[in-house]
């Protein structure tokens, strides 16, 4: 792996030579982007969490997926529309299991202290929040708060708007940010050179994105490497063998287990 490529340190490391990441937490087994699926992540083992950020309508940065808020909370509309005490009034929690029925939708800052001293965090940005102008905007207020607990070494950024990586490595050129392979924005080009276009630390992408020739072309350029979303054990395993960085779950105790009896066969 090339020198110029910065990724965060880790606070929890299983030393299984592949980053355990919890997708939107430990989201199998907890309703996804909430403290109780974060906290259950952190108790099941994984090294990192993957969160989603957007801005409430005040401008607050709250951890969400989706631009609307059907689905998973009790909201209705665009999560935009919403200031953080309406969104705080919302259930978060039981669409997913009556059991966590009054789970709130957290901010960025509740997280960052929750995370603070016990877990790494990959904080994507979502394209629905992300502007062209770079002051004041999400990025800025995000990594301000990063800042604040003490976290720059320990996150990394990502996001499929190359305008939120670029807005990042111009406030910051030390903050290591991964590059989500957009498709479409892309236009045909291989992920190194996005890579290097963008002076990104890293690609994230699908599984099924996560071709021969792209993995050649990353593992040729020494530029680390996430896939997303696995939760199939043989799936998990060709990705082990395909020498990838890191593999986001929403199990990430089944992914512990696939790493230990995989090392033991190698």
């Amino acid at each position: 792996m090339s020198d110029r490529y910065r990724l965060p340190a880790l606070y929890q490391d299983n030393e299984g030579g592949c980053m355990v990441i919890a997708h939107r937490g430990a989201s199998a087994y907890y309703p996804e982007n909430t403290m109780a699926s974060f906290k259950g992540a952190v108790e099941l083992g994984a090294e990192m969490i993957e969160l989603d950020v957007l801005l409430s309508r005040d401008g607050v940065p709250v951890v969400f997926h989706d631009a609307k808020l059907e689905g998973h909370s009790s909201g209705k509309g665009l999560l935009s529309r919403y200031t953080l005490r309406q969104l705080k009034k919302l259930d978060a929690g039981a669409w997913f299991d009556k059991g966590f029925a009054g789970v709130q939708i957290p901010t960025l800052e509740e997280v960052l202290a929750f995370a603070a001293g016990t877990i790494a965090l990959n904080i994507e940005i979502k394209t629905e929040a992300v502007r062209d102008q770079r002051s004041g905007g999400i990025v800025e207020k995000c990594l301000q708060l990063v800042k604040e607990y003490g976290m720059g070494r320990h996150v990394l950024f990502s996001s499929f708007d190359y305008r939120a990586v670029t807005h990042l490595k111009t406030l910051d050129p030390h903050m290591p940010v991964a590059l989500l392979y957009n498709r479409a924005a892309s236009k045909n080009r291989l992920p190194g050179e996005l890579v290097k276009q963008y002076k990104a630390d890293a690609c994230n992408m699908s599984y099924r994105q996560f071709n021969a020739k792209r993995r050649r072309d990353l593992n040729s350029r020494g530029i680390p490497h996430f896939i997303y979303t696995v939760d199939h054990p043989n799936r998990m395993r060709k990705l082990l063998d395909a020498g990838v960085t890191g593999i986001f779950t929403n199990k990430p105790d089944l992914l512990k287990v696939v790493i230990n009896q995989w090392k033991k066969q190698q």
